[in-house]
């Protein structure tokens, strides 16, 4: 693993692409399996867990609440403590590449990335079977439309990027711990 946290490296990773045989890899990229690593010897491998019954529905659900602000949303098995991250998809400049072109007005705006979802996290298990045994409440499917804004809103902070109504997000953050308060 190599930790390259330069601005130049974005420049010469690609261009140079391999490493004794060995592809580079970017952990911001959507094709990075990070699952592939072997475990050291003597550490024992995590059990898989099962995916929540009603996960295909929730990342249908999150796709029609995101539409164009992002590219796919889909299952992720690299995060552990996360909902969620942002990654860009293996035919799309690298997320730090293309914030380094924007700072320097080369390129206009960002493409839109893959929002992936950590399954095994209990705020996306409490999301997808509950959606599934009330779908057709109309309230609902307003919260999950909600939470998927906020939730895409969180992975762009973590990612550094600015929320593009923030507003919005302060509005559907109150809203929702006045809910639960």
């Amino acid at each position: 693993v190599l930790l390259l946290t330069d601005p130049v490296d974005e420049f010469w990773l690609p261009a140079v692409g391999t490493f004794q045989e060995k592809p580079f890899k970017s952990v911001t990229r959507g094709g990075a399996d990070l699952g592939a690593i072997t475990p050291p010897e003597g550490a024992e491998p995590e059990p898989e867990k099962p995916e929540p019954a009603g996960i295909d529905g929730l990342i249908a659900r999150f796709k029609l609440a995101l539409g164009d602000e992002v590219k796919d949303v889909r299952v992720s098995h690299r995060l552990t403590d996360s909902p969620v991250c942002l990654v860009a998809d293996d035919s799309d400049l690298d997320m730090h590449l293309e914030r380094l072109l924007r700072q320097h007005n080369q390129l206009d705006k960002a493409a839109p990335r893959i929002l992936e979802v950590n399954p095994s996290h209990p705020l996306v298990t409490r999301l997808a079977t509950g959606t599934t045994a009330t779908a057709a409440d109309v309230e609902v499917a307003g919260r999950v439309e909600e939470i998927a804004h906020l939730l895409l809103d969180q992975a762009r902070i973590m990612e550094g990027e600015p929320i593009p109504d923030p507003a919005g997000y302060a509005r559907r953050l109150s809203g929702l711990l006045a809910q639960v308060i």
